[in-house]
């Protein structure tokens, strides 16, 4: 069982940066992809960015060159760093999970999650 807590969220002025990050129990971290995904009012939760266990990372196309996406797996930590924040970016981001090394990009491939944390971003 893997257990996921967020944190960093909070209220930024657009152009403004925020570091999120996922705190994660259990002792598969290293082995486990870790994604980020995010949620705003009325719309589907969409991938944001995942980092695999070498520290790889992909991004969607809305948020590269912008955000990135890290893991420290010694303190099995997972990091995202966004820059640049525009409101469109505001939503409620949630880290997640899953119990394969390969790359993720649905919630329907992850198997844990984070209860969430909010990002609003003011324009």
């Amino acid at each position: 069982q893997v257990q996921l807590v967020e944190s960093g969220g909070g209220l930024v002025q657009a152009g403004g940066s925020l570091r999120l990050s996922c705190a994660a129990s259990g002792r598969t971290f290293g082995n486990y992809f870790m994604g980020w995904f995010r949620q705003a009012p009325g719309k589907e939760r969409e991938f944001v960015a995942g980092v695999n266990w070498r520290g790889t990372p992909n991004y969607a196309d809305s948020v590269r060159g912008r955000f990135t996406c890290s893991r420290d797996n010694a303190k099995k930590t997972a990091f995202l760093q966004m820059n640049s924040l525009q409101p469109e970016d505001t939503a409620v981001y949630y880290c997640a999970s899953r119990k394969l090394m390969a790359l993720g990009s649905k919630p329907t491939e992850f198997d844990y999650w984070g209860q969430g944390t909010r990002v609003t971003v003011s324009s």
